[in-house]
């Protein structure tokens, strides 16, 4: 009987390099999977809030995340999200490995945002300046990531809080300024990248705040009625989605530019045609890549995580 293996937080994060995270991605879209393909994720409710499931099948392997989310948890201490991420033997569908789902999150959001701006950032042949609105996991992450892919040292960071008291976790990859300061909009008009993993709910700056050359990343809202970028941005900008029917689904930020009539489908571009080079993004305009996370993505970095932890184990 094979024995079901557990990694935790520790394990998962130490078993795959940011670096090997986003190959890992991106040797997904280039070796022929269509995230079209992929399965929507599915939401059931709990008297205190609710369950999504988020099952997939990329090649050999198949697997499941589960997360909870209890909105009125970080009221007593606890996380408003938790997962699990399941792993199964992909011809008999047995349970094989148990992952920290919210380590996964953590280590695979950033590496499909990364994935998918990369070829873009060829635009720049200087050190990069970056500005990141949050300054929580997704935020570090996205920092870490993008420095781990670069040539050079990132020029300089900061992250745009609202609170700069609890953002200490970030102050080891970056300066921390108060939002809407002169600190902050300066730092904004001169960034080549833009990194916005925030809770909010409405724009968090107007589009004329940033240069026709930046590349923005959105990662933090994935409900139809949250937006964390203006219409006025995606009218002028390139964007790039992880999959159409999926950001029309999900992603306030397309459906309300969309609605306003600021945004037209045929203009969204996949992350596939942009990874695997088949779409050219011009480069006299910014670049949006909006993401609301999708499960293929968990399975591939699972797999990476579990093949890398134990070379020899294969579905």
């Amino acid at each position: 009987m094979t024995t079901l293996r557990y990694l935790d937080e520790n394990a998962v994060t130490a078993a795959l390099a940011p670096a090997a995270a986003v190959d890992a991605i991106t040797a997904a879209l280039t070796h022929g999977y269509d995230p079209a393909a992929d399965t929507a994720r599915t939401s059931a409710a709990t008297r205190k809030g609710h369950f999504l499931l988020m099952p997939s099948e990329v090649g050999d392997h198949v697997g499941v995340k589960v997360a909870t989310v209890a909105p009125d948890n970080p009221a007593i201490g606890q996380p408003r999200i938790q997962a699990v991420y399941l792993a199964f033997n992909a011809a008999t569908l047995t349970l094989q490995a148990l992952l920290d789902g919210t380590a996964l999150t953590t280590l695979r959001t950033p590496a499909v945002s990364i994935a998918a701006i990369r070829p873009a950032l060829q635009r720049f042949t200087r050190a990069l300046r970056v500005v990141v609105f949050g300054a929580g996991p997704q935020a570090i992450g996205h920092v870490r990531t993008l420095a781990a892919v670069t040539k050079e040292p990132l020029a300089s960071v900061t992250f745009i809080v609202r609170t700069p008291a609890t953002a200490t976790a970030a102050h080891p990859y970056g300066q921390v300024v108060r939002a809407d300061t002169p600190a902050a909009n300066t730092a904004l008009s001169s960034a080549h990248v833009v990194i916005c993993a925030t809770s909010a709910r409405t724009p968090l700056f107007p589009a004329d705040a940033i240069s026709a050359q930046t590349i923005v990343i959105a990662v933090g809202s994935h409900q139809p009625d949250a937006r964390e970028l203006d219409s006025a941005l995606l009218a002028k900008a390139t964007v790039i989605v992880e999959d159409i029917d999926t950001a029309l689904r999900e992603a306030g930020d397309i459906i309300l530019a969309h609605a306003e009539g600021a945004l037209h489908v045929e203009n969204l571009i996949p992350m596939k045609g942009v990874i695997d080079h088949s779409t050219t993004i011009p480069e006299d305009r910014p670049v949006v890549f909006k993401s609301v996370g999708m499960s293929w993505q968990d399975l591939v970095i699972a797999t990476a995580v579990l093949e890398s932890h134990t070379p020899a184990m294969k579905s």
